[in-house]
């Protein structure tokens, strides 16, 4: 029986060789007719299908403004880019995009909620239902109604969970809240469709919650005993309040450190 010789290492080493060799080439066509392929007009971007929320926007002018922006065919579109650039339109919060083969994209729109406006009077800003400032023509928001928040750089939704908590407190007593503020140094304050202004001095939200629920609690017993409307209140005493009646006073905001209850 005859035996079989070893193959030589240098034969190894040339076939082996071959081999890579011939996978890099064909590796090589594969890239060429890819990137041929990418290039054929059938891959060209004709078409962008605009759905989701389209209230102060509109596909036909999105695609108008946005389109000229876009670079790219199906292939090699940049997808992120390209969601940046519909994110930028006003009122657009977030933005889907996805390639419909061969030449399609598909773009998915949320937009902002306003649930208040944000800053000072006149400000552009608005807060939406997810405590986020954004800017856009208030000529545009259809409620007539939303009140005015306003705080430090970062607090929109702090203080948009703090309106929504007090709020129906109001509501209670047929008062609206129409304004809410943060200050800097972190105490509240409140203004109700009356005119009236209200501190609420410093603390979370659920304490403020407190002190205005016990507020509320006996406020109608004050204004019917006195038959005025209310002015102002201060809230900041920690075991009850003064308030100012239209013509009327209550408490003595000199004494708001003695520990007597004002109420």
């Amino acid at each position: 029986m005859p035996l079989s010789t070893p193959m030589p290492l240098d034969v190894k080493l040339m076939n082996t060789f071959s081999v890579v060799l011939g996978l890099a080439f064909a590796a090589m066509l594969v890239a060429l007719g890819v990137a041929w392929l990418m290039r054929q007009s059938l891959f060209n971007l004709s078409a962008i299908r605009v759905q989701g929320d389209l209230i102060h926007n509109n596909a036909v002018t999105l695609r108008a403004n946005v389109a000229p922006r876009l670079a790219g065919n199906f292939f090699t579109v940049d997808l992120a880019a390209t969601r940046a650039v519909f994110e930028s339109v006003p009122w657009v919060r977030r933005a889907l995009v996805q390639r419909e083969f061969p030449n399609r994209l598909k773009v998915v729109l949320q937009e902002h909620k306003p649930v208040a406006f944000w800053g000072s009077e006149g400000d552009a800003r608005l807060v939406n239902s997810f405590g986020e400032v954004f800017e856009a023509n208030q000529g545009d928001v259809e409620a007539e109604d939303l009140p005015m928040l306003n705080g430090p750089p970062g607090q929109a939704p702090l203080v948009l969970q703090a309106y929504q908590v007090l709020s129906p407190l109001f509501d209670e007593t047929d008062s609206t809240l129409v304004q809410l503020q943060l200050s800097g140094q972190g105490s509240w304050r409140a203004q109700l469709d009356s005119g009236a202004l209200l501190e609420l001095g410093h603390g979370s939200v659920d304490e403020i919650q407190t002190r205005t629920r016990r507020f509320l609690a006996t406020l109608t017993q004050v204004s019917a005993r006195y038959g005025r409307e209310l002015e102002s209140a201060d809230l900041r005493y920690g075991n009850g309040y003064a308030v100012k009646l239209k013509g009327v006073t209550t408490g003595n905001p000199a004494d708001k450190d003695d520990g007597k209850k004002k109420r």
